[in-house]
């Protein structure tokens, strides 16, 4: 009861601090409903960002990894705070420059409206048949599981999970589709202080009771049984090879934190670009920290239960383990704070996306911002209950977690060539950036999901007949049948621009593409911007180097 108590006392909390924040601001307008006016500083675009980032899904998925892998994983963390680095010095100053709402409008004045359009689609469509779904039903899992709903209710297992994902889809709506960005930013950024509280406290416990009651008896125990786990460059057959940091990982998160509008999205709602790059920055910094959270859990499970229980499962029993019963209802909380914050990140931007991209340039382009804010809620709401409706038709969300890894590609990296080109060149036309949307995903869907899977599943096959059955050795074959997909987006990536260039050179855009600075806002640049860039990539480095065996 205490658990259930603390848990509602600090959702409720939230709600309340996250209204008395956004009740003066202007949600009639474009910039009031999707920048959050252009007001947002550096402590909120990096609370946001965060927690934005964090949710159910990877705060159990890569502890999982990091129990069958160790901490060869925490790539998907520590590199992150790289390219938030160069989205700061790069892509930010562009994006304020011109005064873009969503990444795909910068498309449109580069390209054309079509190219605009194409990159708009696909990201609604990454966002609403797979994110969305995934979020809620993980998120669910995790809610129900912790609180053993189906008990508390006495409900079956099945109604307790949909009781779930209703809950947290309609609180969710009621954040991003009637409160906005400012009020999604807000939430995250009270959630994030109590999910870097409730995070650290995960470990903390857990090598206490590693150490028999002693922290640095714990901490001692882990390095000296797991030596052959705490090694940054890991296996090549593990699940980020060290091979793919330079090559698809770089990649895939320049992506992510450089031109995916979830997440960009809370930096282009800056107040000025001093403000945006501060924010990323700080962001950038305290991501470095994320293994604690995301990686080090795992690896004291691995320890604690023996490696004898399932992956997935592993933060779960680990917090349930160590935490003292009065904390388990604030970490819920926490917990319920990460999966509202990424569900209602890709609900507002998938409402920005509509709005702006779709109904005002397509549907209706005479409609007012008043209009346009209007049709975007209403599509919003229709997406939320969608969600809804298809969440509990998911039936193992674990395997859903590891498939999103690799699905994603089919998208990103043709998002990411044509931003990367169409800001670095003048003169590659439009059509260079649709045949290289178009050819980057069919390859990539050829490659991944119809050649590959027929190698692997062959040499598995063979291995299999010929008496091989443990778990490494057929992950090694696995390795070796077929390239690891952070690779082959890395080959699709630079085939995209080598085609892009080739037709630039050929038949170039009859005039040179020149941004205008629309002077929305201030673009003054934070003045120790490099300096303190150059400092937290030097940090990550040092990290490879210290862990390196």
């Amino acid at each position: 009861m205490i658990g259930v108590l603390s848990f509602v006392g600090f959702t409720a909390l939230v709600a309340v601090i996250s209204y008395l924040a956004t009740r003066k601001t202007n949600e009639k307008t474009s910039d009031g409903y999707f920048l959050a006016g252009r007001s947002l500083t550096a402590g909120v675009i990096a609370g946001s960002l965060l927690l934005t980032n964090l949710s159910t899904e990877q705060i159990v998925g890569l502890n999982g990894s990091a129990y069958r892998d160790g901490l060869s994983v925490m790539a998907w963390e520590t590199l992150a705070a790289i390219t938030m680095v160069i989205t700061a010095i790069f892509l930010l100053p562009r994006y304020l420059k011109g005064g873009l709402t969503t990444v795909p409008q910068f498309l449109a004045r580069r390209f054309d409206v079509s190219t605009k359009t194409i990159t708009s689609g696909l990201f609604l469509t990454g966002y609403v048949v797979v994110l969305l779904p995934v979020i809620l039903y993980s998120g669910s899992v995790a809610i129900s599981g912790m609180f053993n709903i189906p008990e508390l209710l006495n409900v079956s297992d099945k109604t307790a999970l949909i009781i779930c994902i209703w809950g947290i889809g309609i609180i969710g709506s009621i954040y991003a589709v009637f409160g906005g960005l400012k009020a999604v930013a807000v939430s995250d950024s009270i959630n994030a202080i109590g999910l870097l509280i409730g995070g650290i406290l995960i470990p903390v416990f857990g090598l206490i009771v590693l150490g028999d009651g002693s922290f640095f008896s714990g901490l001692e125990s882990l390095s000296v049984n797991q030596a052959d786990r705490l090694d940054s460059t890991g296996e090549y057959w593990q699940e980020v090879p060290f091979a793919a940091i330079f090559t698809g990982m770089m990649l895939v998160q320049l992506f992510y934190w450089g031109t995916n509008q979830q997440i960009i999205q809370r930096a282009l709602g800056a107040k000025n670009l001093a403000e945006g790059q501060k924010g990323l920055l700080l962001a950038s910094f305290i991501k470095i920290l994320g293994p604690i959270i995301l990686v080090l859990p795992g690896m004291i499970a691995y320890q604690l239960f023996n490696g004898e229980i399932e992956s997935n499962m592993a933060y779960g029993e680990l917090v349930r383990e160590v935490l003292p019963k009065p904390l388990v209802g604030f970490f819920a909380a926490v917990l319920f704070g990460a999966i509202l914050s990424s569900f209602n990140s890709v609900l507002n931007s998938s409402v920005t996306l509509f709005g702006l991209d779709i109904y005002k340039q397509h549907i209706n382009k005479d409609a007012s911002e008043g209009t346009v804010v209007k049709y975007g809620k209403i599509f919003g709401i229709c997406l939320a209950l969608a969600a809804m409706f298809i969440a509990p038709l998911i039936d193992n969300a674990g395997s859903i977690f590891d498939y999103l890894q690799e699905v994603n590609g089919i998208y990103n990296i043709p998002i990411l060539t044509i931003i990367v080109v169409g800001y670095l060149t003048k003169r590659v036309p439009a059509i260079a950036a649709k045949i290289a949307i178009f050819l980057g995903s069919g390859l990539y869907i050829l490659s991944q999901f119809i050649i590959g899977p027929g190698k692997v599943a062959a040499a598995l096959e063979n291995a299999k007949a010929n008496g091989i059955t443990d778990e490494t050795s057929l992950r090694i074959i696995e390795a070796e049948a077929y390239p690891h997909f952070l690779h082959v987006m890395a080959i699709l990536f630079l085939l995209n621009v080598v085609i892009m260039l080739v037709i630039g050179y050929f038949k170039p855009r009859k005039e040179a593409f020149v941004q205008e600075y629309t002077k929305q806002v201030e673009i003054t640049p934070y003045k120790y911007v490099k300096q303190a860039g150059l400092i937290i990539c030097l940090i990550v480095v040092g990290i490879y180097i210290y862990f390196a065996k």
